[in-house]
């Protein structure tokens, strides 16, 4: 698949499901600004896929402008196990480049599932995206957006309840057609 179609399903997924379902209170405002800046690394090597990720939080330092980024990894991390160790290191590389504090890394993959969960339970949508993906927020904006929100601790077992209610039938649906998607946003 091609760059502009990875991040149009993407985007597709984001709109429907984070924003569709709110599972990101704080998703929509950035989306509809387009201040979320999406990166493809079509590469197997771990080494480049890392170097990938430096990059970004050097694009981030530099450009005000771009709220957030998404960074898609549609080869070489299909496992979830091998998608962890990656962002394990990634997260160690974080604190490293000296941006603890500075940048966070959020987590989705399509095959996501929360510890003490079973693989189908419908909870595990909330971070199940059509490729691997690693969202690298501010730190200063999501203390902002946080201390604006009521209750932000309740997001995550908000989500989850919303999740349960829905099923995972339409989540299924979502990714999808997420990757059969190529229109433009």
């Amino acid at each position: 698949m091609i760059e502009h179609q990875l991040i149009n399903s993407v985007k597709y997924w984001i709109e429907k499901t984070i924003i569709g379902y709110n599972f990101c209170p704080f998703a929509k405002k950035e989306f509809e600004a387009r201040r979320i800046h999406y990166e493809v690394v079509n590469d197997y090597n771990l080494e480049e896929q890392l170097h990938a990720i430096v990059n970004e939080f050097k694009r981030l330092d530099a450009n005000s402008e771009i709220e957030t980024i998404i960074l898609i990894l549609p080869v070489g991390l299909e496992s979830f196990f091998d998608y962890l160790n990656f962002l394990d290191i990634a997260n160690e590389l974080l604190v490293e480049q000296g941006y603890d504090g500075v940048y966070q890394l959020a987590s989705f993959h399509p095959d996501y599932c929360f510890e003490g969960t079973r693989q189908d339970d419908a909870e595990n949508f909330t971070n199940r995206s059509p490729y691997p993906l690693v969202h690298i927020l501010r730190e200063s904006t999501v203390e902002k957006a946080i201390a604006k929100y009521p209750d932000p601790e309740k997001i995550p077992e908000r989500n989850i309840a919303v999740a349960r209610q829905a099923t995972k039938v339409p989540f299924l649906k979502i990714l999808q057609e997420s990757k059969d998607y190529s229109g433009n946003h």
